[in-house]
């Protein structure tokens, strides 16, 4: 396995982990009787950061097999770890704030929220459209 592919392994272990742990602020959420908005936010944590993880155990197992250099491999890589960790900070804050981060102009960390979901949403792509080149080069 490429050592590209062994970073990605370890970072999708950190943070399925994470996602899992944002599951015990979703139970109390739900036990305390929290908004809809609050419960619901804390449910998108402990469901879509595994999520995520688990696409960077899958593409950890791709990526050896594409016809592509390190670097284009790394690229793929960064970009999949920076919306990892972005998304990991983004939303227990977006739960936290009770603000959903889909609109610019909030303040303090609903900003931070914002960003978080630009940043993570962004490089995301980055990384799929750079996968899929890479797939297309190794057809």
């Amino acid at each position: 396995m490429d050592l590209s592919s062994r970073h990605l392994v370890f970072h999708a272990s950190i943070v399925l982990l994470t996602g899992l742990l944002y599951g015990t602020p979703y139970a109390k959420a739900i036990k305390r009787g929290a908004p809809a908005q609050v419960v619901n936010s804390w449910r998108v944590a402990h469901l879509s950061i595994p999520l995520g993880a688990t696409l960077m155990f899958a593409i950890a197992a791709v990526l050896p097999s594409l016809a592509v250099n390190a670097v284009f491999k790394w690229s793929i890589v960064a970009a999949l770890l920076l919306s990892s960790y972005a998304f990991c900070i983004a939303t227990p804050l977006a739960a936290i704030t009770r603000d959903r981060g889909l609109a610019a102009g909030g303040t303090g960390l609903a900003r931070l929220v914002y960003l978080g979901n630009m940043v993570g949403a962004g490089s995301s792509l980055l990384a799929a459209v750079r996968l899929v080149c890479a797939a297309f080069v190794s057809l």
